[in-house]
């Protein structure tokens, strides 16, 4: 196995990018391997690490078909449904609560809020 070249970061040659930077291209990588990569030195840590795929072998992003965006929305609005009150709740349920906001943190006094 050989290995990958590795590069000081910001230096790496054209032809190279990361996923990121080929996403933005409207490219994906496309079941290649990662062909070399940056590594950007810290003090006290290990380097920072970043993959790179060549821009030549990359394939275009596959577009968004009706099935996918029915699935994406689907999945976005079980994000906002409250689990324990079943409403939605206008916003993603943060995942540290559990709940809404108001089901998290109900009145001390025992008086209904409005949802």
């Amino acid at each position: 196995m050989a290995a990958l070249p590795v590069y000081r970061w910001r230096l790496a040659p054209d032809g190279y990018a990361t996923r990121r930077q080929l996403r933005a291209l409207g490219l994906r990588p496309g079941g290649q391997a990662v062909a070399a990569q940056l590594e950007r030195p810290r003090r006290r840590r290990g380097p920072l690490v970043a993959y790179l795929y060549r821009v030549d072998r990359a394939k275009p992003v596959r577009p968004m078909t009706a099935a996918r965006w029915a699935a994406l929305a689907k999945a976005n609005a079980a994000r906002r449904r409250c689990p324990a009150c079943r409403r939605d709740a206008g916003y993603v349920i943060p995942s540290s609560l559990g709940t809404c906001t108001p089901c998290a943190f109900p009145d001390p006094d025992g008086s209904e809020r409005s949802h």
